[in-house]
């Protein structure tokens, strides 16, 4: 699509078709105990909005759907999405997101609708949104201005006051807004319920059986690239992985959602390395890991909360710190070793027991993870709920 037909696209979806779409139904009387959530790029419910549509789901009162749109594929399916969407949301008393979402932040919202922003991951790590403006992941800020796509929320819920300052940058916001509500994130809950844990544990041994006995590594890096064409990193050595740590580990790996086409695990790796991308919900891998290794992803807030041993394989470093950009120096921000190679890796876990630093994760676990303690959903949904008491 050519700068000119985009800018075209543009106009026309976001500053008349898609407005008005919204307009025609918004006058429609509201449905107090309607929910609305929203998935922008992906085909299924993912972390915070997944586990909070279960906890409305089991409320008989409250009616809830879900939208698809998938921005970043066919633009005439995104449409038809999208318009189907807004028709949805004009009478909804509550809609829920965990994305930047251009056709949200487009629209006139109701006085009466709740918008509230999930987000998809806890902390603030790889920088996003108006952030990465000056970065080469970044669009212009002329352009981010114009088509906003962080506009309309009336309540951004993080992880801690500690990163309060950083979704205020990324979504254009003054420093005196009120927003950004630290009250935790909502999928964490699901980390310290027990039950959970325990069918986690029970799956990863029907699923995978040889991890009986033995210790767990996760491996879950972010994607490279932008969002349409993300690939997944194909660095690490999985053959010399297993000669040198099979004995006595298996490996997990979980690569982003958004990546289409995933790295192939060798034929003769495959009992000791599987891709458990389908298989498995990232909650479910970090209470099953005895050992997290990642690069720039933001899971490794959630797994902080289990005061576990973590990686950083951040073999090309230089390339996508300059791609995306930090809120924080990078090698002062994370809890574990950063390392390059793969034969770091197996060094690391050959001698984790005298490395390993607890004290280093408890910290940065109380630093940007302060206000996850199990009950995030129930402060959510008492502060959302709030204007129904008080009417």
């Amino acid at each position: 699509m050519s700068k000119k037909i985009k800018r075209l696209y543009l106009f026309l979806t976001l500053k008349l078709l898609f407005p008005w779409q919204y307009r025609r139904f918004r006058k429609l009387p509201l449905k107090k105990w309607k929910a609305v959530f929203i998935e922008a790029n992906l085909t299924q419910l993912s972390g915070s909005l997944r586990f909070l549509y279960q906890v409305l789901c089991s409320e008989e009162e409250m009616e809830v759907s879900v939208h698809y749109l998938m921005e970043s594929g066919n633009k005439w399916k995104f449409i038809q999405n999208a318009m189907a969407c807004l028709k949805d949301c004009a009478d909804a008393h509550y809609i829920f997101l965990c994305e930047g979402s251009r056709v949200i932040s487009c629209i006139e919202p109701r006085e009466e609708t709740v918008i509230t922003q999930l987000w998809h991951g806890c902390g603030a790590f790889k920088k996003f949104g108006f952030s990465t403006c000056e970065e080469l992941f970044g669009g212009s800020r002329e352009e981010y201005l114009k088509y906003n796509y962080y506009k309309n929320y009336d309540y951004i819920t993080v992880s801690s006051p500690e990163v309060i300052w950083a979704y205020q940058e990324a979504m254009n916001l003054p420093k005196e807004d009120k927003s950004v509500v630290p009250i935790g994130v909502s999928c964490t809950d699901l980390l310290f319920r027990e039950k959970f844990q325990k069918a986690a544990q029970k799956k990863l041994y029907d699923i995978c059986p040889a991890a009986k006995g033995k210790k767990v590594m996760l491996y879950a890096p972010t994607f490279r690239g932008s969002v349409g064409g993300a690939k997944a990193p194909d660095a690490m050595d999985l053959c010399l992985m297993q000669e040198k740590l099979g004995k006595d580990w298996i490996l997990l790996i979980k690569q982003h959602p958004v990546v289409k086409q995933r790295p192939e695990v060798p034929k003769e790796c495959q009992s000791f390395a599987y891709d458990v991308s389908e298989a498995f919900v990232i909650e479910e891998l970090l209470c099953v890991s005895d050992l997290c290794i990642s690069d720039y992803s933001s899971l490794v807030f959630e797994y902080s909360l289990f005061e576990r041993p973590m990686l950083f394989f951040a073999y090309d470093f230089e390339e996508y710190g300059e791609w995306r950009g930090f809120y924080y120096d990078y090698h002062e921000l994370t809890p574990g070793p950063v390392v390059h190679t793969t034969q770091e890796i197996v060094d690391y876990v050959l001698h984790l027991k005298e490395r390993f630093d607890r004290k280093q994760v408890v910290d940065f676990k109380e630093k940007f993870m302060s206000a996850c303690d199990g009950h995030a959903t129930e402060r959510l949904l008492e502060m959302i709920k709030k204007e129904k008491t008080d009417e």
